[in-house]
């Protein structure tokens, strides 16, 4: 067979393929079932052409080689499109279904194009088949001159149920039976894949989380309530929700998963939720909380026992089982693991770690990186196993690749508490802050992070301060990558909460940088500096920094038109500055503070309405005092 020949086959056989496994695609349940089903059919009607010319001897000129590559393209690109939008979230999707149809309609102009350049007539194929083609031909063309017809009665009831507390229940109804959520497995499944986006989406969700939460909350508490025998898998269920249907509370659920809490805790912005969902975030890489999409100033998870234990009570009254907590990675009795963790292969890894090869060295590190990173379970098992001292060792390798796994590994590991004390005691901290002063910028950063994730502990603030990390880490805030400068700042704030590492910060000169950070309100970093800038002005030589800085223009600018957060950091910052120094008080004063506090404490925070009352108080004694004086 010649070059051409082999070509041809090649080309053909790839198509093919794709259409066969665009035919073989499963159906679809969501408010894109029209659209797909459509693509799915016409595509399928060009399999004939292309089973014909598998079989044919004829040789295929350049010209229409390449109006195959291009439509092999298309039907690629058709190919994960359909993917796409079956799967995951069918709430979403039906939010985002405009953006579907737009995909449908590119899609289908490229597929169409591309036919438009075969010449079928110069094909050895049979009529039959041509006048096939030339039909299908003729749908794509209709479909690009088409959009598809928007779903009014949709877009009503997807409308009113976000808008209304509680929807008619027809309108929920329909909402179920259109979006194939009928049943309680269905809506677990919903819950499930809300989740997997919420972690995945990397932000994108923001807009619509809120949203989605509350259209599935209405919809699972519809179903539970109006059709709980539907689900014939929930049959232990079934008798009790018959003759209760407890409708679970919006605080009592996670706003993640929407289910349950059973082990609730506090992020650093004041919200809730469950342990697992968040750490499962935060394992991703996230450091926004993902209902207010504010900066987490630092990733530690503190237990709602309040909240805890009212939803105990609620359980309790309502005959509900809390569910128990998930396991840690232990053997059974029988010697089968309960986690999904390879202890041989993790083994096999901690031989290479101690290898003399480089090569093999780099590579089980970067393993190891990979697997801390993927669940609770691998991080315990890691530990386990032994690799903590061996990591630690490996802080100091030449090879810089080396020393970024091996520091991005121990801040997987450090996830875990009990890992945290592991690692301090293998000796680690000199070695990291060597590595954040010296190794590369994603080394360094991973450095600071795995500082931040140690710092939780109060006694390692301490020692960390004491190895001289504090430095380093205003270094990598000033010059570091976007994601060092954030990773730089939350490890400082929270080695600051140690009143030692303030004065050591103020003698390195944060200030200077924190109002650097707070002047450029287009560098993404004013949040962290004023938070930083907070807790160091509880500090005497802090107050004293910030004072000599000039800060008060800025602080009065933010406290005018910052975020809420910002402006009851820049109040506290401000009362700390004036309180007690008259020349300060007057810079305020001068600078317009006094109609900016006034707005304050009326539509502050409590926080910062109290500090904006405190200081104008301050400031109307000394105006007391200087008609006193010129009377």
């Amino acid at each position: 067979m010649g070059g051409s020949e082999n070509l041809k086959a090649m080309v053909v056989g790839r198509l093919s393929d794709v259409i066969r496994e665009i035919s073989g695609l499963p159906e679809c349940q969501n408010v894109c079932k029209r659209m797909y089903g459509n693509l799915i059919r016409r595509v399928k009607l060009l399999s004939p052409l292309f089973e014909e010319l598998k079989d044919s001897d004829e040789s295929l000129c350049e010209e229409q080689l390449e109006a195959f590559e291009a439509l092999r393209v298309s039907l690629d690109l058709a190919m994960i499109l359909l993917k796409s939008v079956n799967q995951g979230s069918k709430l979403y999707q039906a939010l985002r279904r405009n953006d579907a149809a737009d995909k449908f309609q590119l899609v289908t102009e490229k597929i169409e194009a591309a036919l438009s350049n075969i010449s079928y007539n110069k094909l050895e194929i049979s009529e039959e088949v041509q006048e096939q083609i030339e039909l299908v031909h003729a749908q794509f063309k209709r479909a690009k001159a088409q959009t598809e017809f928007a779903d009014l009665q949709l877009d009503l009831d997807m409308a009113v149920a976000q808008k209304e507390k509680d929807p008619d229940p027809a309108i929920l109804k329909r909402l179920s039976e259109k979006l194939h959520l009928r049943t309680i497995n269905d809506l677990k499944k919903e819950s499930s894949e809300l989740h997997e986006l919420v972690i995945t989406s990397d932000g994108e969700l923001a807009d619509s989380f809120e949203t989605v939460s509350s259209l599935l909350r209405k919809l699972k508490d519809w179903v539970l309530t109006e059709n709980p025998e539907v689900d014939n898998a929930y049959e232990n269920e079934k008798e009790s929700i018959k003759h209760r249907s407890p409708v679970i509370p919006d605080d009592f659920r996670c706003p993640i998963s929407l289910e349950l809490m059973k082990d609730p805790v506090i992020v650093s912005t004041g919200q809730t939720y469950e342990r697992s969902c968040i750490q499962k975030w935060l394992d991703a890489g996230h450091r926004t909380c993902p209902k207010t999409q504010q900066t987490l100033l630092h990733t530690a998870l503190t237990p709602n026992y309040v909240l805890k234990s009212l939803i105990g009570l609620w359980c309790e009254s309502n005959g509900v089982e809390l569910p128990k907590k998930q396991g840690s990675c232990k053997t059974t009795k029988s010697g089968t693991s309960l986690s999904d963790c390879d202890r041989i292969a993790i083994k096999a890894l901690l031989d290479k770690l101690t290898s003399n090869d480089i090569e093999q060295q780099r590579a089980a590190a970067g393993e190891l990186r990979l697997l801390a990173k993927r669940n609770a379970d691998n991080r315990v098992c890691i530990a386990e196993a032994g690799a903590i001292p061996l990591l630690v060792e490996l802080l100091s390798s030449g090879d810089p690749r080396t020393q970024e796994h091996a520091v991005t590994a121990l801040l997987n590991l450090s996830i875990n508490e009990s890992n945290k004390g592991t690692i301090v005691n293998a000796g680690a901290i000199p070695d990291i802050v060597d590595v954040l002063k010296n190794g590369s910028m994603e080394a360094r950063e991973n450095a600071a992070a795995t500082l931040f994730s140690l710092s939780v502990l109060d006694e390692n603030k301490v020692a960390i301060g004491a190895a001289g990390a504090i430095p380093a880490l205003i270094k990598l805030l000033c010059e570091g990558t976007p994601r060092g400068k954030k990773d730089a700042a939350t490890a400082i704030f929270n080695l600051c909460i140690y009143q030692g590492n303030k004065a050591r910060a103020v003698k390195a000169g944060i200030v200077a940088a924190l109002i650097r950070f707070m002047k450029d309100a287009g560098g993404g970093m004013v949040d962290e500096a004023l938070a930083i800038m907070a807790i160091l002005a509880g500090h005497h030589e802090g107050r004293m920094a910030i004072g000599q800085a000039e800060p008060i223009p800025i602080l009065v600018e933010v406290i005018r038109t910052g975020s809420p957060r910002n402006r009851e950091n820049a109040a506290a910052v401000l009362w700390s500055i004036c309180t007690g120094d008259l020349l300060q008080l007057k810079l305020a004063k001068e600078h317009g503070a006094e109609e900016a506090l006034q707005g304050l404490s009326e539509n502050g925070t409590d926080r910062a309405k109290r500090k904006a009352g405190s200081i104008l108080e301050l400031l109307q004694r000394i105006e007391g005092e200087d008609s006193l004086q010129n009377s």
